[in-house]
């Protein structure tokens, strides 16, 4: 009776976290930008194709938007979704601009294994853009996440 009680319930587990895929997977792809690796190269620096489209990072503190903290928001540099505002923004001395939330629904994220890491990589929604990764060292009085953003993948839009 136990041994079925607990293998009803993994099943039941499975089939709630399969629908919730399948959920986020629709509600991704509504809006997503289809362009070919050709049309990325014509439209994007070599760095922004470098960083966005093949999961490059740029060096610590050479990017535009490490220091920079005016108020306005910062949108994917390839598709301009909107991502962070500045008011997510916040210091980590990391030498990447870092924020502490996304805007609800700009963002989706991917585990990430590559050099020998475990690390989540944070994609745009809209174009799946390669962003950075987030981390769970971020500020403990809001979120306690750090997204760490390549500047180059980000384009800061000013508030009017």
């Amino acid at each position: 009776m136990k041994k079925t009680l607990i293998l009803l319930v993994f099943v039941l587990s499975l089939t709630s976290c399969q629908s919730q895929e399948k959920k986020t997977e629709k509600a991704s792809s509504k809006s997503k930008v289809s362009k070919t690796d050709a049309q990325w190269k014509t439209e994007l620096t070599p760095e922004q194709y470098r960083v966005l489209r093949k999961k490059g990072t740029e060096a610590s503190f050479s990017g535009e938007y490490w220091n920079h903290f005016e108020k306005g928001y910062y949108a994917c540099a390839a598709c301009n979704n909107p991502l962070f505002t500045s008011d997510a923004k916040f210091n980590s001395e990391c030498g990447w601009p870092s924020f502490d939330q996304a805007i609800k629904g700009s963002v989706i994220y991917k585990d990430d294994s590559t050099f020998g890491m475990q690390r989540t990589e944070v994609m745009c929604a809209n174009c799946s853009g390669h962003l950075g990764h987030i981390f769970d060292d971020g500020p403990a009085e809001t979120t306690g996440k750090r997204f760490c953003t390549n500047s180059v993948s980000i384009r800061f839009i000013p508030k009017k």
